[in-house]
């Protein structure tokens, strides 16, 4: 340690005991100690004393980020350490505006001639900030900033914080701008992008950008090919998920461990292909809760509510580990396709008992749709009573779709009050049109015309509809409404040779029907 950056009153020895006591600090009640200690010596000023006691405060686990910032506001020129220090500690917490706060005091900072300089080390927490908040307007300017001070294009640690920060505000667009101007990409950034475009339902956008990734010098790693099956299960593209595959077993220097195990069946089970991820499952050396319950979540698609259900047992058994919520869930899924009633009502009931699983929302809701489709709505409304905590919508919606099936009035107005509630009167026009059939199916012509009206008069929107089929192991997705599609000419002209063979095929039954009465 430099003498100079002693205080004049305290002797070497001094001072290797103090920064030895706080190098060991465990808690804040001995911090508080040696807070004083060091006021007691002089070294209130020291900035290296200061900031050790900030970093125990703002980045242990046993630290309070609250008495960081008073040691923070307490010290008369803090310097990049210290604002750095608190921008970071902020970011991780529940406070991030905090971050951007701190962020911009040292800014204030720097305008006023003290010379603190955000650096490659500030920008990235900053960012972590915005993205937590989805503050796009925010991040966009430390984007600026990052530019003016010249590390847009030099520091991959910042360029990978930016990337991130587009892609988890779903600026995609802006993602791929960044990524671009990236003079030299390493496999975290091409994984960045890729997981973005997955999370936002792009999935044809990451296998494009994987694919770019086999054609350039950057070898996938395990989460790149973990992300890109991700994208082929999105779309439900079996034939390059198998292609995907067979590019793992290929490649010797990738493990499939659970996460790529758990990802792969979890691949082929929304692809259909659930032999294909019963093998994977079963040729699993390591499996985890997350792989079971994935696998669960598969049968119970499937239909195989039994093979489903055992798995309870089995994983106890087999792998030492229990269910947790959402393998109990998977199998609430499998009864309710199966109408299995009695034992979805069961394994609700015992959930905490025998599992541990205090029941959620979720279980609830997946127990008032069984319910709703087996046409036991009393049993329905008797369930949502007793819930523990508040219905949300996907509650109200099961019982909405009961009704329709019951053609049950009451239960469906019932169902649209809350909704309403929960929406603040803004809910999609597919609940009124939903209570709208009901009407029609109940002979409430009057009802079902005004709630028509409601839908013109509110001017409510369906939200767009998207679909994806693969043809020759091209994914080609569509979207409702969309007019700028590349093929859109072709488009219309197939569906209207369809719709002109659908109304002769229409024609010639009916002249058929027609002969033969």
């Amino acid at each position: 340690m430099n003498t100079k950056a002693i205080s004049n009153t305290l002797d070497p020895k001094t001072w290797r005991r103090l920064m030895t006591h706080i190098d060991r600090c465990t808690n804040m009640r001995r911090l508080t100690q040696l807070h004083s200690l060091f006021l007691t010596h002089g070294l209130g000023s020291n900035p290296f004393a200061i900031s050790k006691l900030l970093a125990f405060c703002a980045l242990s686990d046993s630290g309070d980020l609250s008495y960081a910032s008073r040691i923070f506001h307490h010290f008369h020129s803090p310097n990049s350490f210290f604002y750095n220090t608190l921008i970071r500690a902020y970011s991780r917490s529940c406070h991030p505006h905090l971050s951007l706060h701190y962020f911009n005091l040292m800014l204030k900072d720097d305008t006023s001639g003290a010379h603190v300089v955000p650096d490659q080390h500030c920008f990235p927490f900053v960012l972590v900030a915005c993205s937590k908040g989805k503050w796009v307007s925010e991040g966009r300017k430390v984007h600026g900033l990052v530019l003016k001070n010249g590390l847009g294009g030099s520091d991959g640690y910042v360029q990978t914080s930016l990337l991130r920060f587009y892609c988890g505000c779903a600026e995609l667009r802006d993602a791929r701008k960044v990524f671009d101007e990236i003079p030299e990409r390493d496999v975290i950034q091409w994984n960045v992008l890729m997981d973005g475009y997955v999370k936002t339902g792009s999935g044809c956008d990451a296998l494009r950008l994987f694919w770019d990734m086999l054609g350039s010098e950057i070898e996938p790693d395990v989460y790149c090919v973990t992300t890109a099956i991700n994208a082929c299960a999105h779309l439900g593209s079996l034939e390059q998920g198998r292609w995907v595959h067979e590019y793992l077993m290929k490649r010797g220097d990738l493990v499939l461990d659970d996460v790529v195990g758990t990802a792969l069946l979890d691949m082929y089970a929304k692809c259909g292909c659930i032999d294909m991820a019963v093998k994977v499952f079963e040729g699993m050396t390591e499996r985890s809760v997350h792989c079971w319950a994935a696998f669960i979540c598969g049968l119970s698609v499937h239909g195989y509510a039994m093979k489903a259900m055992s798995c309870l047992e089995r994983m106890q058994v087999e792998d030492g580990i229990r269910p947790d919520n959402v393998c109990l869930l998977g199998v609430l899924t499998a009864c309710t396709h199966a109408g299995y009633i009695d034992k979805g009502l069961c394994l609700l009931e015992n959930m905490e008992r025998k599992y541990g699983v205090v029941p959620r929302h979720e279980h609830y809701s997946c127990v008032v749709d069984m319910l709703c489709k087996a046409g036991r709505l009393d049993d329905a409304i008797g369930i949502i009573t007793k819930m523990p905590m508040k219905p949300l919508a996907s509650v109200w919606g099961a019982l909405l779709s009961g009704s329709r099936i019951q053609k049950n009035v009451e239960f469906a107005e019932l169902a649209v009050r809350e909704l309403e509630l929960l929406a603040n009167g803004c809910v999609e026009d597919g609940i009124y049109v939903e209570l709208s059939n009901i009407y029609m199916a109940s002979k409430k012509i009057t009802d079902a015309i005004r709630v028509r009206k409601l839908i013109g008069d509110r001017g409510t929107k369906k939200t767009r509809g998207i679909s994806a089929v693969e043809v020759n192991g091209k994914v080609n997705e569509f979207v409702s409404g969309d007019t700028a599609h590349r093929q859109l000419n072709q488009i219309h002209e197939t569906l209207s040779l369809f719709s002109t063979d659908l109304l002769h095929q229409s024609l010639e039954i009916i002249v058929l029907h027609e002969a033969h009465t």
